[in-house]
């Protein structure tokens, strides 16, 4: 049986990685942008994580067609008001630099003050033509300091609760099993598990 095409819209290697693992089934075959030659970066101009999942999957699904999903994932941190949300990945500049945006987080929260966060991830599928959402979230804590080395984005501050190690300090297969984006994925791979049935 020939493999269904499904275009990951990201370009993030960690991303390709974490999600090709949660996803695995020898009938799909998941390309990330950097698979189908896509070039330049595509502008995610939502206020909600909804609708950046939404404006990356159907930029590509405009251009390229077929079967396309995006994802967009938000660290809430009740303490900064939610923040940084939709502002993740730029939440100390457009940069994107992992490490300031951990180190403004930690420098936001004084002693004494709840460390209360959650990630939520949101997934956006377009499948024959419909477009469906599916979402996943991790409640838990922001930890003191930075600490492990796997993983990628604010994983080395966030703390599951259950655990007493951040997300980085743990490995991929233990990681996944709790995480928001396995959360959301697993919403995914349902659907396409069903509809694939179905054809």
């Amino acid at each position: 049986m020939t493999p269904i095409d499904l275009i990951f819209a990201t370009a993030n290697d960690h991303k390709s990685r974490e999600v090709a693992q949660i996803l695995d089934q020898e009938w799909l075959d998941i390309k990330s942008l950097k698979d189908v030659g896509w070039v330049g970066d595509i502008a995610e101009t939502g206020t909600t994580l909804q609708e950046n999942a939404l404006i990356k999957a159907r930029a590509v699904h405009t251009k390229l067609g077929g079967h396309v999903f995006s994802e967009d994932t938000g660290l809430e941190v009740m303490s900064l008001g939610m923040a940084p949300g939709v502002y993740t990945a730029r939440y100390a500049g457009p940069e994107k630099d992992a490490q300031l945006n951990m180190s403004k987080v930690l420098n936001g929260l004084s002693q004494g003050q709840s460390r209360t966060a959650r990630f939520r991830t949101v997934v956006a599928l377009i499948w024959e033509g419909r477009e469906l959402l599916f979402e996943g979230l991790v409640n838990g804590q922001i930890a003191t300091e930075m600490k492990g080395d796997e993983g990628f984005g604010y994983d080395p501050i966030f703390m599951p609760y259950g655990y007493d190690r951040t997300f980085a300090q743990m490995g991929d297969q233990e990681k996944n099993a709790i995480s928001h984006r396995y959360r959301a994925m697993m919403g995914l791979k349902k659907f396409l598990t069903h509809n694939r049935k179905k054809g």
